[in-house]
This record gives structure tokens, sequence and C-alpha cells, in this order.
């Protein structure tokens, strides 16, 4: 699959060539171009769903082995394959869509309790990606924002958005106005 930049949101799908978005208003754009989520993950799920997951089955366009997405730090660099990078922004945010495409009416509290989003990346050097790519973790900042942390502020732990500042820069401008916000 070709990855590339899908530009801002509201203009911008999705940066995986074929895939679409159905909200661009709330989905896709430069901070949310590719969506990753652990195997590991899904392994979990399928026992309490009582069926198979394949990879993509949360709509993923990376299925990884080996990472942990919950642990990957905001503004972390991945390279993907010998060519593509990418850079971690953000967890994903269960909706009512998600819910409706698992056909579980309590999927959104279920998929927020458990506190393995996913992981959300922007493309910084687009390339072409293949099932097996090994995925290389080539740059850690120096915080401790995780997806995890930053999942738990924005959904069920609210007090702690202002931690999330931390991250500085490596923060999607979005999340930055709302930390500084609640810090205000």
């Amino acid at each position: 699959m070709e990855v590339r930049d899908p530009g801002p949101k509201g203009a911008g799908a999705s940066g995986v060539a074929g895939d679409a978005v159905c909200d661009l208003r709330h989905h896709g754009g430069h901070d949310q171009a590719v969506y990753a989520y652990a195997r590991e993950d899904l392994d979990l799920w399928e026992a309490d769903v009582g069926r198979p997951l394949a990879g993509g089955a949360f709509g993923e366009n990376l299925t990884t082995r080996g990472l942990d997405l919950t642990g990957a730090l905001i503004g972390e660099h991945w390279l993907v394959g010998d060519r593509c990078l990418l850079r971690v922004t953000s967890p994903r945010i269960p909706c009512r869509t998600f819910a409706g495409w698992l056909e579980d009416q309590g999927w959104v509290r279920r998929f927020t309790l458990r506190g393995a989003p996913g992981a959300y990346l922007r493309v910084l050097e687009p390339g072409a990606v293949r099932a097996g790519d090994p995925i290389a973790v080539v740059r850690r900042p120096g915080h401790d924002v995780t997806i995890g942390l930053m999942f738990r502020a924005l959904t069920l732990e609210k007090a702690l958005i202002p931690r999330l500042l931390a991250a500085g820069d490596d923060l999607p401008d979005d999340t930055r106005e709302l930390a500084r916000r609640r810090t205000a």
C-alpha cells in the first residue's frame, strides 16, 4: 500500500491510497493519516467478542506485532519498511460508527475501559508499505506522554489533561489547545 500525507483534516482523508474516511470532520487529515492497532490487543479482544478478528478488523491500516502501542510516546517516529517514516500523534477515541461496525451497542464503553486504543500516525516521509515490513522506533521524545496517558486524559480521567502539555510540540494542535484551556 502507498502511504502519503493526506492533507489537513476536513480536506484530507486517509494517508493510505485507496482507503476511505467517511467522517472528514472528525477523522483523517495530517494527524490521523494512518491508524495502527496491535495484533496482541486484537487477540485479547477475540476472546471477549467470541469471534476471530483479522488484521484490519478495527479499521486499522497497520496491524503491528511486537510493539506496545499503548506505551508509545506521542511524537515517537517509526520507520516502516525501508522508507516510510511515521510519527505517533494520538490515540483512537471510539465512536458510535465504530460500535455499529462491530455490531455491539456497548462497544464504546468496553473499548474505552480496556484502554488499548491503538495509535494514529502522521506521515513524515511517504513510501510503500507491505505486509511483513519491519517497524523500527527511530526516535523517542524526552517526555513521558504515552498513547495510554493521552487516551485516559481524553476519556475517563480529564484531570490528566494538563499533563499532556509535557509533550510540547509533539502534541497535535487541537490537543495542545485543549490542554492549555484546561490549565488556564
